[in-house]
């Protein structure tokens, strides 16, 4: 056993400090490698910092709330096995200078020790603007974090290297800058050599840092972020997945996507009782609804809808044969879609607290309850870009592979209905679940009062309950749409033709 310091992490260029925000473990607990143990704040993020050994806290040196530079003795550690320290990380050594008017490349910075790859989040700046040095220029994901990237140039973007999204590896170019001024060049990224195969590998500690999170402290890299991506998993959806090892890998996303809604364990009996194991489809709605409820700031309105006009349309389609029978849900969807054309609230979301990101076209969700009362989204792309036709067998292919088990959610469908008409339900409140904006209750059809009469007139209708996210959209906006909405349902012979 020995006693060993912990020392702040370089966690990335020119960061001088870092602010001890937590501590997560106590003196007298005992620790594993890679399990976080204390939070710390840079001008970049705050961020979980793992242990670099095996062993039992001895004392902190340092009270919440201080501020150190990197590189100081944080703790005080006694090791399970005792091995050398971690030295201090070398300065980059300089390869060279370039004159003013040369063009150099921008290469990905090696922010943190076993770090291989970076995804390119967002580009800063464009080719022809003028950029100085320590000044941000692009973000970069790693499996730490989300950050901004500095240039470590005074002068011109000359070009990007590599477009949005792309996985580079650390040392990777991403750019190249024509300098104003001379500059000293930096050294390629140098990679350790593996140890021989007749050599016992002594295991070096890591010094990892990772951005604190809630519900899931696992690193997710980049390049499982692209490829959840590429399948549609959303990020709401992707930190509840289940990970074979300490990190989330393309292969875990590929097991949840084969493992369909069932619950792998059986319910166990006890006595009096029986517990169920909650279904990774489950699971995955309830992180939904939680993170709904934490961020939504919801507002509802609702309006009753004369529903005659579709029951008239769905009757002639009946009457007049064929295998193509849409249902009144089908024509009613179908009108939603068309209101939101020219709703471009509706086709909103919230990128983090600052930004809102509007699509070109809707995607429309329609809630699907499965066997054992599971929910999962049928999504039907590019909704309000299709012909009614297109749209009812769209519609009906995507609602039979949610019947299957199939969840199609992802970030881009900003509205969903709720069809609770065969449900005996007159009014209800929908929830509204992110990264959606809103979600319409559609209610059961009843005799009610003609509106706008001074006459006593029974009609068939239909009560419309919309939720939806005050963030996003204001009480008047929701009120247009549903407006929108009842006048478009109710000309519905106009918009659909047979």
């Amino acid at each position: 056993m020995a006693i060993v310091s912990v020392h702040i992490p370089a966690i990335g260029e020119g960061l001088q400090e870092a602010r001890l925000v937590a501590t997560l473990k106590n003196p007298g607990d005992r620790v594993r490698r890679d399990e976080p143990i204390y939070q710390m704040e840079t001008d970049k993020a705050v961020m979980d910092v793992e242990s670099p050994y095996e062993g039992v806290i001895v004392e902190w040196l340092a009270p919440v709330d201080t501020v150190m530079p990197i590189g100081a003795e944080i703790a005080k550690m006694e090791v399970v096995e005792a091995g050398e320290a971690p030295a201090a990380a070398p300065a980059p050594a300089a390869s060279g200078s370039a004159q003013a008017g040369e063009e150099v490349p921008l290469m990905i910075p090696a922010i943190g020790e076993g770090l291989q790859e970076a995804r390119l989040v967002a580009t800063l700046k464009n080719p022809g603007d003028t950029i100085k040095r320590d000044e941000p220029i692009y973000q970069m994901e790693t499996d730490k974090a989300v950050m901004d990237v500095e240039s470590p140039y005074d002068g011109v973007l000359v070009s990007w290297s590599a477009p949005i999204d792309t996985v580079l590896p650390i040392g990777g170019q991403v750019g190249v800058v024509r300098l104003t001024s001379a500059a000293a060049t930096a050294a390629p990224v140098a990679h350790a050599p593996a140890a021989p195969a007749s050599a016992p590998a002594a295991a070096a500690p890591s010094t990892a840092a990772r951005p604190a999170a809630s519900h899931d402290l696992r690193a997710i890299p980049p390049r499982t972020r692209a490829y959840a991506k590429e399948k549609g998993i959303d990020e709401a959806t992707l930190v509840t997945l289940p990970a074979a090892g300490s990190k989330l890998m393309p292969e875990d996303v590929d097991a949840y996507l084969a493992g369909g809604s069932a619950s792998t364990a059986a319910p166990t009996k006890g006595q009096g009782y029986t517990d169920t194991p909650v279904s990774s489809k489950q699971r995955v709605l309830n992180s939904r609804m939680v993170r709904g409820n934490e961020l939504v700031v919801p507002g509802t309105i609702s309006v009753a809808v004369n529903w005659e006009p579709i029951e008239a349309l769905r009757a002639e389609v009946k009457a007049k044969g064929g295998d193509f029978q849409p249902s009144t849900f089908t024509m009613f969807a179908y009108c939603v879609s068309r209101v939101l054309e020219k709703y471009p609230q509706f086709r909103t979301a919230m990128r983090g607290d600052d930004t809102y990101r509007t699509y070109d076209h809707a995607n429309l969700g329609i809630a699907v309850a499965l066997e054992g009362g599971e929910l999962v989204i049928a999504v039907v792309e590019k909704s309000d870009a299709l012909s009614f036709r297109e749209f009812a067998d769209e519609a009906r292919a995507k609602i039979d592979l949610a019947r299957s088990g199939k969840d199609q959610a992802n970030e881009t469908v900003t509205i969903s209905l709720t069809n609770m008409q065969n449900y005996g339900l007159r009014d209800a409140v929908p929830v509204v679940v992110p990264p959606s904006v809103a979600t319409l209750f559609i209610g059961e059809v009843y005799n009610g009062l003609r509106q706008n009469t001074s006459e006593l007139h029974l009609q068939r209708t239909c009560n419309l309950g919309l939720t939806f996210d005050h963030r996003v959209l204001n009480g008047a906006a929701a009120a247009n749409f549903m407006a929108d909405i009842k006048s478009t349902v109710e000309a519905v012979r106009t918009l659909i033709t047979l």
